[in-house]
């Protein structure tokens, strides 16, 4: 019994079946064709069948977290040299005022006073505190005077 309908199952020939030109392609059946630059001439292109190119390699996930703006490790060691420096002229500016008013008393009574202020200093007394204090005043046509 076949498929055909009743009307055409006369033509046909038992256990015969249906057949097609073999000149049909179907869509899905041919290799497509892709255009490459000419190796000789990049200004041109080439058709390569699909098949015949390899396969390129998928590039790594690039990092795109923002960067610091400026680097952590410079930080750190710019603080650093800042606070240092910024401790060394603390230090060096007490000292050389206290030294001032030292070196303005003389030769023997230095040295009675350098022993004096070292022992105040073991004793865990305050230490010696030097305060300068200036005022200038500008008046009119240049004249100027300082009060110390």
């Amino acid at each position: 019994m076949s498929a055909l309908p009743e009307r055409y199952q006369r033509y046909a020939q038992p256990g015969q079946r249906p057949t097609y030109p073999s000149d049909i392609e179907l869509h899905d059946d041919r290799d497509p064709i892709v255009l490459v630059p000419d190796p000789y001439d990049p200004s041109k292109n080439v058709a390569v069948r699909r098949s015949q190119l390899q396969p390129t390699a998928r590039p790594e996930p690039r990092d795109l977290t923002p960067q610091p703006l400026f680097d952590p490790i410079a930080q750190r060691l710019a603080g650093a040299g800042i606070g240092a420096g910024t401790a060394g002229a603390g230090v060096g500016w007490g000292i050389g005022q206290a030294a001032a008013g030292i070196a303005t008393i003389g030769g023997t009574t230095a040295v009675v006073m350098m022993l004096a202020l070292w022992l105040l200093a073991r004793a865990g007394r305050p230490s010696v505190q030097v305060r300068q204090e200036v005022h200038n005043h500008a008046s009119w046509f240049g004249r100027n005077t300082t009060n110390l």
